[in-house]
């Protein structure tokens, strides 16, 4: 079992290394933008109408219980990365707290992940770009972004840590000037348009949060309730980037806990206030759930150029996504492959300390998005399914650092009593976290639309299944230790 590594002095610099090799070339800004826009989603800004439409102002109370489950999570991972430096990510926790399996499984599912999230992403990105250039070639833009973001993924670490600071930036200023908006409406007492809900036009104000006059707070029942939880749980895809950019960062110890202890502020601020802002301006019964309330807001409020401004802000969301999917994956095969869970080249680091190989063949597999660029609509609407497959892997993914932080409370009882980070409640609230997740898996078996990737998604576990009985034969056949990270 593993020792605690937390006594050991860590240099700083932006030369500082990992025992693999690895460079420590983010800093306290870089990981706290990290997981900033870790915890913005795409969703917010395109998907929260959709949201709204369906729960009404209950939405407000689905984006806390998401956040406040998924902060214990983070919390589980930030305790047990902090135990031992020489973790990377949470897959080696898996591997070293549950056995090369679980870190198998859960290393190629995160990495798939984030492939079909980086191919959707591709898409989003086009479609943002030839709304303004519509006459552009659709392969175009697709492509000029994967080579973009392999070359600024390829430089250096930093680089990486720069450009989703900057992405992150933009998702926090389009927030903040969201909620400015709604407030500047409300105290001038701001009258929406007409409508067969409001002939007279409903007026901005705090007291259309309780909508009082159509249905209250909860104003579609309990199912209504339930579904905007399918939609919602997808925007908070990616919180979990701050525990693997941290093996990438400096002073982790530091930075990291600030990171996972500012995630109930940022659901207050970029998930909660934003969608109360929305709902005060114009009643939830009038939200139209096919545009993105964003674009709604600015236009009520007489910016002409608002479908333009939120069209940028989505292309930059999606593209960082994309960024950090690229960024995430290659890190992950890198891991796998140390351990000899994947082929050994992707070990192989650049003379910049970057795991160019495992770069280049995720790079790779997200092009076909490419080609679904000229698919049918049919075909799209399967890809829609397989975002939603995602969230159902991510769940897994996350049940696995739940269950490894169990396992570590049994097996390392010491590790946890020398932590400076120990989880509040940490065993109770691991189990009411993974009481969550099962509640999430019956949620989205609700509606056929997800029900349909919930059914299919034992394939991949099947697929995942019949490769690492491959692979445990052919190691066994080379006298090859399957999962054998030194993370003492």
């Amino acid at each position: 079992m593993v020792q605690n590594e937390g006594t050991k002095a860590q240099p700083s610099g932006l030369e500082e290394k990992d025992g693999d090799g690895l460079k420590r070339g983010l800093g306290n800004r870089h990981l706290q933008m990290i997981a900033i826009g870790g915890a913005i989603g795409t969703g917010l800004f395109m998907g929260s109408g959709k949201t709204i439409s369906l729960a009404g102002p209950s939405v407000i109370f689905i984006y806390l219980i998401i956040g406040f489950f998924l902060f214990f999570m983070m919390r589980a991972m930030g305790e047990m990365l902090l135990s031992n430096l020489n973790y990377k990510s949470f897959r080696d926790i898996a591997e070293d707290y549950l056995g090369p399996r679980a870190g198998f499984f859960a290393g190629w599912t995160y990495w798939f992940c984030w492939i079909v999230l980086g191919m959707s992403d591709l898409i989003a990105v086009t479609s943002y770009v030839t709304w303004w250039f519509p006459s552009c070639p659709l392969w175009l833009p697709a492509t000029l972004l994967i080579v973009v973001l392999f070359s600024f993924n390829a430089v250096a670490v930093h680089v990486f840590g720069e450009i989703e600071f900057w992405f992150a930036l933009i998702k926090i200023v389009a927030v903040v000037a969201l909620i400015i908006t709604a407030i500047g409406m409300v105290v001038i007492g701001f009258t929406n348009p007409p409508s067969a809900n409001y002939p007279q036009g409903a007026q901005a104000s705090l007291i259309n949060l309780l909508n009082l006059d159509h249905g209250g707070i909860f104003p579609n029942g309990l199912m209504g309730f339930l579904s905007g939880f399918q939609i919602a749980f997808f925007a908070f895809v990616g919180i979990e980037l701050a525990g693997t950019a941290s093996a990438e960062t400096k002073d982790p110890r530091k930075t990291l806990p600030k990171a996972i202890n500012a995630i109930p502020v940022r659901v207050v601020l970029f998930y909660v206030l934003a969608v109360m802002s929305i709902m005060v301006v114009t009643p939830w019964a009038d939200i139209n759930p096919s545009i993105s309330p964003f674009v709604n807001m600015f236009a009520l409020s007489g910016l002409g150029i608002a479908a333009s401004v939120v069209n940028f802000v989505v292309l930059t969301s999606a593209a960082s996504s994309m960024d950090s999917g690229v960024y995430s994956t290659s890190r992950m095969l890198f891991g796998l492959s140390l351990t000899n869970l994947a082929p050994k080249a992707f070990s192989k680091l650049s003379k910049s300390s970057i795991p160019f190989n495992a770069l280049v063949f995720s790079c790779v597999c997200i092009l076909p998005g490419i080609l679904l660029l000229y698919v049918s609509d049919s075909v799209m609407t399967a890809f829609t399914y397989g975002t939603t497959l995602t969230s159902i892997l991510f769940i897994f993914v996350w049940a696995l650092i739940v269950i490894s932080y169990l396992v570590y409370r049994k097996r390392a009882p010491q590790l946890h009593e020398e932590s400076t980070y120990k989880v509040p409640c940490g065993v109770p609230m691991s189990y009411a976290v993974l009481v969550f997740f099962v509640a999430m898996l019956v949620i989205l078996s609700l509606n056929i639309d997800t029900l349909i990737p919930l059914a299919v998604s034992p394939i991949w576990f099947i697929i995942l299944a019949i490769a690492y009985t491959i692979r445990k034969r052919r190691a066994e056949k080379t006298g090859t230790e399957l999962g054998n990270g030194d993370y003492r």
